[in-house]
């Protein structure tokens, strides 16, 4: 098995299907792995790069290793090679599938079985390697008296800088629209197209940092690290990168862009920064970063980020199924409700306010105000508006409403105006034009859920005293839980327009049919439902009547029922909700994952031992 997945990994490794993380999301949305001393990996990891067969390479003070997604493999040289140092700087995965690695005390290739050293370089501590559209591969070092900047053509190698002009250093050399750039010691320069112009901006700093140099903002000149500050350079200018992090003061490292222009920045001892669109995101050792000092980063070509610090390597990709968290500046305490509304909003109720999330800002509504001394919450006012935006730009907006009637959020529902009808102990609020209006004439008390009633009105389930019919905002049908038998609880309706019944599912298992007054039909675990509570009920057309319980996942089809449970085609039993998509096959949210139910199976009722499902994720759902 373990063979099976590193043939996988590299399969995956080798298909450059041109992905990238998601920028929308913050850092700590993203799946995240990192690997120290406990894995095998010993040493600082400095520079990192992916050959054409999938494997990534990594520079370490101790040597090169290889990891291939499972293991680290420290890389040992043919029998009478060796490299210039076993202190490996930079790395370089040229095209034409050599490894080239720059050392602390001169520069080696690797190819075919045979290491290749550099006499130009001979004691020079090679701090970048770059390889240019024509396949010349560009040297940066340090050395004293001076640092040099060697093109290596084939069997040709021409070096600059004897001479001083490049200074003690070279410390990124960079290409970008046909242009090579060189950070040196005694400045940045234009190399090509010849002849080299140095330009008046000089950047001080030293060789401890690296990757100085990527492309600016929307294309427009250069982005560079100088005594650990960032700096932008435009038309021939050099400034201070416009970047507000407010008191959270950091010494840069070394720069990323990655393929969707998102900038990456590692930091001295602070962690790893990401940039979009002036929108910070912050990711530290105490998220678990196995480092918080960050000495190299790497995009490869799935898109994925890598990054190498002091004490170890860690990975970001993304989740099939990204996480919204108090991070994101959600409430502190448990959500109840989730609804995706039609405006693509997504409210979320909780027991210390409602949540509403837009494009990535959260606003958080209560009845009354809540002290935090989360410095990136922003309080606002229900008719003027959010309150100004300090020095970090702002994710969170919490707004006081005495209309919504109690901070303890319940069950949600959004009616064919779009309204938001909201549930409190206190009593219930609607959500229209960005204000509430409470519903003076309707009972407070916990509801477990609220459903339309395919006629503009609503139907309400109370925990304590049954189910109540609202039309134009007024109760005009009462279902006490004494008149369906007593002791039973709903915990999912369904209106069914077509007969003007209602169905209810209840916590205790079972399905009743209410209509005129009356309990039409009653279904249990005898008649083949799933056994257990109901948790979601859903209605199609042509009368299907399909029941998610914890006992599998049912259908009621002319009076028949079929359930589909463990011991006939799903991984589990129990079924929390399902969902039909825009290619009408539905989805399946179980205790063990996501599910699909293919289009035709679903449109025919057709559920047996034979049914086929595609399972999305069996295992950690929510990953």
């Amino acid at each position: 098995m373990r063979r099976l997945a590193i043939l996988l990994g590299l399969f995956v490794a080798n298909w450059d299907c041109g992905f990238a993380l998601n920028p929308q999301l913050d850092l700590t949305q993203y799946a995240h792995t990192a690997w120290t001393a406990r894995e095998g990996l010993s040493g600082s990891v400095r520079s990192i790069v992916q050959t054409p067969d999938g494997y990534l390479w990594l520079g370490t003070e101790f040597g090169l290793v290889r990891f291939d997604g499972v293991r680290f493999v420290s890389w040992v040289p043919p029998a009478g090679q060796h490299l210039p140092s076993t202190n490996i700087r930079s790395l370089l995965a040229a095209r034409d599938g050599t490894l080239w690695i720059g050392t602390v005390e001169g520069l080696a290739s690797w190819r075919d079985g045979k290491v290749k050293r550099y006499a130009e370089v001979a004691g020079q501590n090679v701090l970048t390697l770059l390889e240019n559209g024509d396949g010349t591969v560009w040297a940066g070092t340090f050395g004293t008296p001076n640092g040099k900047l060697c093109a290596i053509q084939s069997t040709s190698v021409k070096c600059y800088g004897s001479d001083g002009s490049l200074g003690q250093w070279v410390y990124t050399v960079y290409q970008e629209h046909g242009h090579l750039w060189v950070h040196s010691g005694s400045g940045v320069w234009r190399w090509k197209p010849a002849p080299p112009k140095r330009f008046p901006v000089r950047l001080p700093g030293s060789f401890e940092s690296s990757q100085t140099l990527v492309q600016g903002d929307n294309g427009a000149g250069l982005i560079a690290i100088a005594d650990g500050r960032i700096r932008q350079i435009v038309n021939e200018k050099v400034s201070d990168y416009p970047l507000s992090t407010g008191d959270w003061q950091f010494t840069a490292l070394n720069l990323l862009r990655d393929r969707d222009g998102v900038l990456w920045i590692g930091t001295l001892g602070r962690g790893l920064l990401r940039v979009r669109n002036g929108k910070a995101s912050f990711f530290s050792q105490s998220d678990g970063l196995s480092g918080d000092s960050i000495l190299g980063l790497f995009e490869d070509r799935e898109g994925n980020i890598w990054a190498g610090t002091a004490d170890g390597l860690d990975c970001f990709r993304e989740f099939a199924v990204p996480s919204i968290s108090v991070k994101q500046g959600l409430s502190r305490t448990s959500l109840m409700t989730v609804l995706a509304a039609r405006d693509n909003t997504v409210w979320l109720s909780a027991l210390d306010g409602l949540n509403r999330w837009n494009n990535g800002h959260v606003t958080i509504y209560r009845a009354r105000s809540e002290v935090t001394a989360d410095r990136s919450r922003v309080r606002a006012n229900p008719k003027t508006g959010p309150a100004p935006e300090g020095p970090l730009q702002q994710a969170v907006t919490e707004i006081t409403d005495p209309e919504l009637p109690d901070n303890e959020a319940g069950s949600l529902f959004e009616d064919d105006r779009g309204r938001i009808w909201v549930s409190t102990p206190a009593g219930i609020a609607r959500f229209e034009h960005g204000r509430f209006d409470r519903l003076r004439d309707l009972p407070g008390g916990w509801v477990n859920t609220m459903i339309g009633d395919g006629d503009g009105g609503l139907w309400i389930s109370y925990e304590s005293s049954g189910v109540i019919r609202v039309v134009n905002d007024k109760v005009v049908e009462r279902i006490p839980w004494s008149k369906l038998g007593g002791h039973v609880v709903a915990s999912a309706l369904l209106a069914d327009p077509t007969h003007n019944g209602l169905w209810l599912g209840f916590f205790q298992g079972g399905l009743a049919y209410f209509k005129n007054g009356q309990v039409r039909a009653l279904y249990g675990k005898r008649q083949g439902l799933g056994s257990g509570r109901v948790l979601r009920l859903q209605l199609h057309p042509d009368g299907t009547l399909w029941a998610a319980t914890e006992g599998g996942l049912s259908c009621l089809r002319n009076g028949r029922i079929t359930t589909l449970a463990s011991s006939n085609g799903l991984p589990c039993d129990t079924v929390h909700w399902s969902i039909e998509d825009d290619l009408s096959s539905v989805w399946l949210y179980t205790a063990c994952g996501l599910l699909r139910i293919p289009k035709q199976i679903w449109r025919l009722g057709r559920l047996t031992q034979r049914t086929r499902f595609t399972s999305h994720f069996l295992t950690a759902p929510m990953e």
